[in-house]
């Protein structure tokens, strides 16, 4: 992970930000697939990986010729797609036990966990504006949270494996984030699915859960969303931006949970709710001032 001390990348691309935002609103979209599917939590993983990994190979192959790769290279992919096995099967065990919002929250802790990476480890002080910004993305998200989590021990096995999801989804962050300084998005997506897809398809065996669907519609719609689109631009903009920028942004996802509740589940929407997105909206256009200034 040492790659990641490294700062970001200078002459940052217009479309480096609007990418992260992008992922961010698009991947939240996972755990409702993953509770339309009709095959067991883990093999829905394996499809999200499998059936993208055509597209991801094919889009990666030629910056994987042009760039050589080496052992290091290599290793680093098996990590990240162990990382990330790991993060989906977790996570994935855990959202028909809890809350969908719960799952939203606990799976998406590297929220702060990232933040704290950059402090802690990296030793990357925020900035006064960077540190407003997280200060009210944190209150925004911990506003609506307030409102819409659940901590009952009914939920509390699938709120602890989304847990660890986060955790393991940090640690899988951080590793691309070393491999992107040295390839391109698209390797380092492809690698990490190719090396993620059999430890879970292994994993579901092992549960005796149903791999075959019977409808295909929420396993292809979760891997050309999630995987190929919401992780594609998450790889592609994550070689920009420092931890607390990429941690900020996560606590957007647990906003559009909320609202996906809303419109498709008729779940309701307080005055709290309203603030607390706007609040991470607010702060998503405050992380970026320093940048421009």
């Amino acid at each position: 992970m040492a790659p990641s001390t490294l700062p970001p990348r200078l002459g940052m691309p217009r479309f480096a930000f609007p990418a992260l935002i992008l992922a961010n609103i698009i991947l939240p979209l996972g755990p409702v697939l993953v509770r339309l599917s009709d095959v067991g939590p883990v093999a829905a993983a394996f499809w999200r990986l499998t059936i993208a990994l055509p597209f991801l190979l094919l889009l990666g192959f030629p910056g994987l010729r042009a760039a050589k790769p080496g052992a290091r290279d290599y290793g680093a992919m098996l990590l990240a797609g162990l990382f990330f096995a790991a993060d989906l099967a977790a996570w994935h065990l855990g959202i028909p036990l809890t809350k969908v919002t719960n799952a939203t929250i606990f799976g998406n802790m590297s929220g702060l966990m990232l933040p704290l990476w950059g402090l802690l480890v990296l030793r990357q002080a925020p900035r006064p504006m960077q540190a407003l910004a997280l200060m009210l993305a944190a209150a925004g998200a911990a506003v609506m949270m307030g409102g819409s989590y659940e901590l009952s021990p009914r939920y509390l096995r699938g709120d602890l494996l989304c847990l660890l999801a986060g955790a393991l989804y940090t640690a899988y962050l951080l590793v691309v984030q070393g491999m992107r300084r040295r390839l391109d998005s698209w390797s380092v997506l492809a690698g990490s699915s190719l090396t993620g897809a059999l430890p879970l398809l292994l994993l579901a065996l092992w549960l005796g859960e149903r791999v075959l669907p019977g409808n295909w519609t929420p396993v292809v719609a979760l891997a050309l969303s999630s995987q190929l689109i919401g992780q594609g631009l998450l790889t592609y903009a994550i070689a920009w931006f420092p931890p607390l920028v990429l941690g900020l942004s996560l606590l957007l996802q647990p906003v559009v949970s909320a609202l996906l509740g809303w419109m498709l589940f008729h779940e309701l929407l307080t005055a709290p709710d309203l603030i607390g997105a706007a609040a991470v909206g607010v702060a998503l256009v405050l992380v970026r001032l320093p940048g421009r200034a």
